[in-house]
């Protein structure tokens, strides 16, 4: 009853003495602070958004601009020169202006040089446009003693030129990014086709010819005009579809299945008490949301000069994935000053925000503590109320419909949906020990999956706290990829162990300057036909995530250091040794699939890299012939890694296969279209899906200075039913951590066979290159 009285912000009584106004003065004057929070946020964006939108130009070369032209145009005037630095232009504006001198001079001068600032921004922008359009510099040899091509460095010149005097915000580059390219449809086919190849026997890959070739000379045809007009018209051509059809349309659940986690610094473990380390790293995601309301976080920048998209880290927080009966949606809300917390089968509302000032880290422990010290006992069902957002979507959405859409329960959903995020506090501990691996791969599968009601897989993402302090996330996958979490991750991490830290006792550090706003506990009403719903929903997450085989390796006998003397891309390595692996595993080549970026493209996410190549296959066969030599060997393995990287810069320029492939599949469903060729390239299993997880995305985090922050990664689910899916990090010189998941109800995978398989791969790779260096 006391949060409901303190909720009477104003109230009044008529009696027979007259009117009774009630009031209490500490909410109105949290309102109060609230109103002027939005209302600054709101003018901060709007003049955010018009300095990010004459970038490379800014605000102040427009003052400068104005000032100077009608000092030089004025100057004519007292010292009678003849130079007229407008060339005509104020003389011709001062016969339709009816003001007096000088007046008329002054808005004729200014209306004058605002025309030609304008067209000078225009020209930049769009010349910065075209210069980011030049990918050559992609295809550059790096390293000591390799010189670059005139052309880039020319290129280069040309870039510096342009921004050097600016200094960008997060999306200042938005504007002046190109469009992603459409690849000629004929480049895709041969491209695919050679793909396939070490795939497929000769008399299949005849048959895959003609399939191909009638598809290029026929509907393909239709299909691509289309796709062209599109391309023109859209900002990217990909984007909106992929969103749309590989994700939002889906009804299978998305955890395990399209949710993917991360992990902590498992070297590093600064504090054992929950509440602390869940305040500090509440605390410092309010401070990255911060950087990214105010675009004070820098794009990120490849090679330190072309910028990559930035439009994933707008809907980072307040951001929810609602069910639909045919497809979902992600709703954006523009600003919450609450997160939602799940502990011990409650969820709770906690305010991270006091009369308009974000609390600091001392004051969340106290709300923390507060949640943890409460003994309620969740109501029938309510523990389990996170497995409908882990079940199937159609029985989700309809069950939102029919039991969230109005009363106490619409009140208690809408905290959690338009909450910044979820935090979860764990009641078990989970811990790292070198000794016992199985420990990471228990911490891993509580990170992926929970237990399968204990989380809210809807949220755009919920950090996840143990009761010893170790934390790790679990993220949505719709409404951005990986790298954006990534870098909001390792931001959190290094904000809580190098900059905030704690103190002696393992508290946070500083004093609480008020007492903070007491968590409300949401109240739910689930009647017999709720529970039944959220119980099939259970069986169905509870099924999906015991199917799960999960194992974390990491290897420590060498990192990328040794790949790098050996002079090879530590990504094109670590990808030929997933191909040794999976042959060995599996006594064949599969289509293995590798996520990289189209970011250099506006609004764009993701391509696929076909790491299983010809070069690839002779060099894995080579491995298993024992009659060829360790010089051949490493010479075909030095040719398999070059395709690899060039297939890898071919996808980031949007020269990829997929992408296309799926767009041209879109168009031929909406005209009702059915292609044989097409039918049989996009039901093609993934068997080996993999990624590498980015780091070193923020230049807080010096792992020279901090080795010890390195953090573990994160992983997802299989995508096959018979595959593997392996997520990696290159975590430093000699260190590497492969998540290797599969399903254990699969005769023929074995997360844990295969992770060895991984680590002899890497040993052979290894002796290789050292057997030759004792010759």
């Amino acid at each position: 009853m006391a949060e409901a009285h303190s909720a009477v912000a104003f109230s009044f009584a008529i009696t027979h003495e007259g009117v009774h106004v009630n009031y209490d003065r500490e909410v109105l004057h949290v309102i109060w602070h609230s109103g002027v929070r939005t209302w600054r946020r709101g003018i901060r964006r709007f003049i955010n958004n018009i300095r990010c939108g004459v970038f490379p130009a800014s605000l102040s070369s427009l003052a400068l601009t104005v000032g100077g032209y009608n000092a030089m145009y004025l100057s004519r005037d007292l010292y009678g020169t003849k130079f007229d630095i407008s060339l005509g232009l104020v003389d011709i504006l001062k016969k339709h202006v009816k003001l007096e001198e000088p007046a008329k001079g002054v808005v004729c001068c200014t209306v004058s040089a605002f025309a030609v600032w304008c067209g000078v921004f225009i020209f930049m922008r769009y010349t910065l446009r075209l210069l980011f359009m030049y990918k050559g510099w992609m295809y550059e040899e790096r390293g000591s003693g390799r010189k670059m091509s005139l052309t880039s460095r020319v290129w280069i010149v040309a870039l510096k030129s342009l921004t050097w005097f600016s200094r960008p915000m997060l999306y200042s580059y938005q504007g002046a990014l190109p469009r992603l390219p459409l690849p000629a449809l004929k480049d895709t086919m041969d491209r695919y086709l050679r793909s396939v190849r070490p795939l497929m026997d000769d008399e299949n890959y005849v048959r895959m010819e003609k399939l191909a070739q009638d598809f290029q000379t026929g509907i393909g045809k239709k299909l691509q005009r289309y796709l062209v007009l599109k391309s023109w018209w859209a900002s990217n051509y990909v984007t909106d579809w992929w969103e749309e059809f590989v994700y939002l349309r889906g009804r299978s659940p998305i955890m395990v299945n399209s949710n993917f986690y991360g992990t902590d610094a498992i070297l590093l473990h600064p504090t054992q008490i929950q509440a602390a380390r869940a305040a500090n790293v509440t605390h410092a995601a309010f401070l990255f949301r911060r950087l990214i309301d105010n675009q004070q976080l820098k794009p990120i920048m490849a090679q330190n000069l072309v910028p990559l998209c930035s439009y994933q880290y707008d809907r980072t927080f307040n951001t929810t994935r609602i069910p639909g009966i045919q497809t979902d949606k992600i709703v954006h809300f523009s600003d919450s000053t609450h997160i939602a917390v799940y502990h011990a089968g409650r969820f709770f509302k906690m305010p991270c925000y006091y009369k308009g000032r974000l609390l600091n880290p001392k004051e969340l422990q106290i709300q923390f503590e507060r949640i943890l010290a409460d003994e309620s006992v969740p109501e029938k069902g309510e523990a389990n109320l996170g497995a409908l957002t882990a079940g199937e979507r159609k029985p989700w959405a309809e069950a939102r419909t029919k039991f969230f859409s109005k009363g106490i329960n619409r009140l208690s959903l809408a905290a959690i949906e338009k909450a910044a995020f979820v935090v979860v506090l764990e009641e078990e501990e989970y811990d790292y020990c070198e000794n016992k691996a199985s420990q990471l791969d228990r911490f891993g599968r509580a990170m992926l999956h929970g237990k399968g009601y204990d989380r809210w897989y809807d949220k755009s993402f919920n950090v996840i706290i143990m009761k010893n302090g170790r934390i790790g996330f679990n993220a949505e996958h719709s409404w951005a990829d990986a790298a954006v979490m990534s870098h909001l991750w390792e931001f959190i991490i290094t904000e809580d162990l190098i900059t905030i830290g704690y103190d002696e006792n393992g508290n946070c550090n500083g004093v609480a300057s008020c007492d903070p706003p007491v968590p409300t506990r949401l109240k739910w009403e689930l009647n017999q036909e709720c529970l039944q719903v959220i119980d099939s929903s259970f069986r169905v997450a509870e099924a999906l995530l015991n199917d799960v085989d999960l194992r974390l390796y990491m290897h420590t006998a060498y990192g990328k250091g040794f790949m790098k003397a050996c002079r090879l891309s530590p990504d094109a390595y670590t990808q030929m040794a997933l191909q040794l692996a999976y042959y060995r595993d599996a006594g064949k080549f599969n289509l293995t699939y590798e996520a990289s970026m189209t970011r250099l493209f506006r609004d764009g996410r993701t391509e696929t890299v076909r790491p299983c190549t010809i070069e690839s296959a002779a060099w894995v066969k080579a491995m298993e012939d024992k009659t060829v030599s360790n010089e051949e060997r490493v010479a075909l393995l030095k040719k398999a890694c070059i395709q690899h990287q060039n297939a890898y810069r071919d996808a980031m320029c949007g020269k990829g296969i997929d992408r296309h492939l799926f767009c041209l599949y879109v168009i031929s469903k909406y005209l009702e279209v059915d292609n044989p060729f097409l039918n049989e390239v996009l039901s093609e299993p993934w068997r080996l899906s993999t990624s590498q997880t980015p780091h070193g995305q923020t230049t807080k985090m010096d792992l020279t200075k901090n080795p010890k922050c390195i953090s573990a990664g994160g992983g997802f689910g299989p995508v096959a039913d018979d595959g593997y899916g392996v997520s990696y990090i290159i975590a430093g010189e000699d260190t590497l951590f492969f998540h290797v998941s599969s399903k254990k109800s699969s005769p023929v995978t074995d997360s844990h066979k295969f992770a060895r398989q991984i680590e002899k791969a890497l040993l052979d790779m290894k002796n290789l290159f050292e057997s030759l260096k004792k010759k």
